[in-house]
């Protein structure tokens, strides 16, 4: 649409055939500037496009020629001229505009710039850290602001959605009480209570509950969200998240009603999700994909193979194959068998970096042969039930877990993953589902106690509450997670709604009576005034967009991330304070 009211009559992306002979105004930056001798051609971008603009030293007396010949890439200016037709045989069928052009009357140059520090294009060699040291002219590349402007009709579609179903939108506090949520907290000092802090939210989690026992029954927000954790491509120490509550409902009504919003926000982005998304429960993941978050746009799933080795004179396989809760089970990566020794070798510290203590293998060569390490210790009925049990053909590689059950498709699932990355396994298209069920607690090794799977509040599966003292790994919770191609890109669960409930769980994760008081006292007695069922989720905004817009890491798709130890490298903080900054919050350094 043409905006008559600024500086420019049309953007740089909506002049077509329909607009020649028009006189039109445009602003943008000078791109990409060719000189051919007699004719200047300027390439004009702003975020909506590109036009190119042509200067004629034969027209309007020549002015706006001169004027050319000393603008620069990036300089931003302002010109005035005819949409007329390029010269047939000089269309650009890759550009909106790619059949006209706009010759040149008048032109004035707003503003210079120096010589940017890497290429605006979106093919650019520039390292990251040099990217994100001036990200404001990062930006300016076509494909990052097609990123932000994605996010930004995702988020909109989404609101849309949300709204027209009758939630509210409600804003809650961004300095609040520190609570452990699974991650460290940012902390604030007070100044105005020396020695009191607050905490930056790691989610709205106990506020939304709050709501609902306030009768919002209905409530979202995209929320700003804080952890102090370490990094990696998809984590950043802030991000936004779409969190959602409802109560008065059961859990099938809050999948239901999820299903139908995230929907309409896909279609909005011409993407189709078809629901009833598939149900798988997290076991069967485990079981199947090795990962609570599987990708099922390819196969490579685990096989167990567990009673094809009960009797194997491999020690490795037997023992695992009759204690109990263990397994032998593998994967077969299709084409990987033909690679040369040294490659497959590689694949062991993959395998040791995912918690396994080598790497049994077993490759099936082109040719017919059989090339591994353990093989020797197989026999020839072992050797028959695995190539029927795995479909074994030549060119494919079997590789093995043994030992406890969970651990061992843990590894076969991290297996799989660094498996269709090398072979560049084709994943075409969305892949959205559900895993629900998970288990209510795991035990945490390093703290030595149990910890909750997704976090304290989420409502246990009543019938395994009688298990909650004798055997709380197996008691299960009303949870599900929303898997989109092979992330976690939202996950919610019903929420627990009364206090003496609270407290049992509470107590189990290891919290006294009085720390759980001093922590959740606020929502403990809120449970008590009428708290109605409840459950809601929260959809990873920043993984979302990622994935619509095709990138490998939120920093993509978001217009000012940190690097991957917590910096801007733009006004590089975190940065220190002054000495009187400090004492005003009564805070000194070591």
């Amino acid at each position: 649409m043409g905006d008559t009211h600024a500086m420019h009559t049309h953007t740089c992306g909506e002049l077509t055939a329909e607009h020649i002979g028009s006189e039109v105004t445009l602003t943008g930056w000078v791109w990409r500037r060719r000189d051919h001798g007699g004719l200047i051609f300027v390439d004009l971008r702003d975020r909506a496009g590109v036009t190119q603009i042509s200067f004629d030293p034969e027209h309007s007396g020549g002015t706006a020629f001169h004027a050319a010949e000393t603008i620069r890439s990036e300089w931003p200016i302002k010109v005035t001229g005819t949409v007329r037709r390029r010269p047939e045989g000089m269309e650009n069928a890759k550009l909106a505009t790619g059949d006209i052009e706009v010759l040149i009357s008048d032109i004035e140059v707003l503003n210079r710039s120096r010589t940017p520090p890497f290429q605006i294009e979106d093919h650019i060699e520039a390292g990251e850290d040099i990217r994100l040291r001036y990200r404001y002219l990062d930006i300016r590349r076509p494909k990052m602001m097609s990123n932000l402007k994605l996010r930004s009709d995702f988020t909109f579609a989404i609101r849309d959605a949300l709204h027209r179903r009758a939630f509210m939108e409600v804003e809650t506090p961004s300095l609040f009480k520190s609570t452990p949520e699974g991650a460290r907290d940012f902390l604030v000092p007070s100044r105005i209570q020396p020695g009191h802090f607050y905490a930056l939210p790691q989610s709205p989690q106990l506020l939304k509950q709050l709501l609902m026992v306030g009768g919002v029954e209905r409530y979202y927000q995209v929320a700003k969200c804080f952890r102090d954790e370490d990094l990696r491509a998809d984590r950043q120490p802030e991000f936004t998240q779409v969190d959602i509550e409802m109560s008065f409902v059961e859990q099938d009504d809050v999948m239901a009603e999820l299903e139908d919003v995230l929907k309409d926000a896909f279609a909005a982005m011409g993407v189709d999700m078809p629901t009833p998304l598939r149900r798988l429960s997290y076991w069967d993941a485990m079981e199947t994909y090795g990962i609570d978050k599987p990708d099922t746009r390819y196969g490579m799933h685990l096989v167990d193979v567990t009673d094809i080795f009960k009797e194997s004179s491999f020690k490795v396989f037997a023992s695992a194959a009759n204690a109990e809760g263990s397994v032998v089970k593998c994967i077969n990566a299709k084409g990987a068998g033909s690679w040369a020794r040294a490659k497959i070798d590689k694949l062991e510290p993959v395998a040791r970096e995912l918690g396994a203590k080598g790497l049994a293998w077993i490759a099936f060569r082109e040719d017919g042969s059989v090339n591994s390490p353990i093989v020797k210790f197989f026999s020839d009925e072992e050797m028959a039930a695995l190539r029927e049990r795995t479909e074994v053909e030549p060119g494919d590689l079997v590789m093995f877990a043994a030992g406890p059950r969970l651990e061992s498709c843990e590894i076969l699932g991290g297996m799989r993953c660094h498996m269709a990355d090398a072979l560049d396994v084709p994943r075409e298209g969305h892949d959205f589902l559900w895993v629900v069920d998970f288990p209510l607690f795991h035990w945490d090794e390093d703290r030595k106690a149990y910890a909750a799977e997704h976090q304290p509040f989420t409502q246990p599966v009543e019938d395994d509450l009688g298990r909650l003292d004798t055997d709380p790994l197996s008691v299960g919770s009303r949870t599900y997670d929303f898997v989109m191609d092979g992330f976690e890109a939202g996950g919610g669960g019903m929420r627990i709604h009364n206090a003496e409930l609270q407290e049992r769980i509470l107590e189990k994760l290891g919290f006294t009576p009085e720390g759980a008081r001093e922590q959740f006292g606020f929502l403990m007695d809120a449970l008590e005034f009428g708290a109605p069922p409840m459950g809601g989720f929260a959809l990873g905004l920043d993984r979302v967009c990622m994935l619509l817009a095709g990138a490998d890491s939120i920093r993509e798709v978001m217009a000012f991330p940190k690097t991957s130890s917590g910096s801007d490298m733009m006004s590089e903080a975190p940065s220190p304070v002054s000495a009187r900054q400090l004492k005003e919050v009564s805070l000194r350094t070591l």
